[in-house]
């Protein structure tokens, strides 16, 4: 779902527990970059609904888990399988290398 938010709160729920792989949108709202992966982000998350779970997290209001996973530079894109990143996406990028990064993680 295009609209899940990922918290401090709910991160090891949510994110590390999951089942099946996560990508998680490290953003902020004056971050005019991260506006523009934003749309792209909603567009992933409706085309792979049911295989992949789609989320963002707020760095401002979130930042323990920005520490905890060295986010210096946003938007960062970390894709998590089985509890751990595996793949990072550092810059806004257009929509292939992102369903690139993703499609690597779901055939692994």
């Amino acid at each position: 779902m295009a609209d899940t938010t990922f918290t401090d709160a709910n991160f090891d729920q949510d994110v590390l527990k999951s089942q099946m792989p996560v990508v998680v949108d490290f953003w902020a709202v004056w971050c005019a970059p991260c506006r523009i992966v934003s749309p792209i982000i909603e567009d992933l998350a409706k085309e792979y609904e049911g295989k992949v779970k789609v989320g963002k997290l707020n760095v401002d209001e979130n930042q323990n888990m920005a520490s905890k996973y060295g986010i210096m530079s946003i938007p960062t894109v970390m894709i998590f399988k089985k509890g751990e990143p595996v793949k990072t996406v550092i810059g806004a990028q257009g929509k292939d290398k992102y369903k690139k990064e993703i499609e690597e993680v779901l055939s692994s």
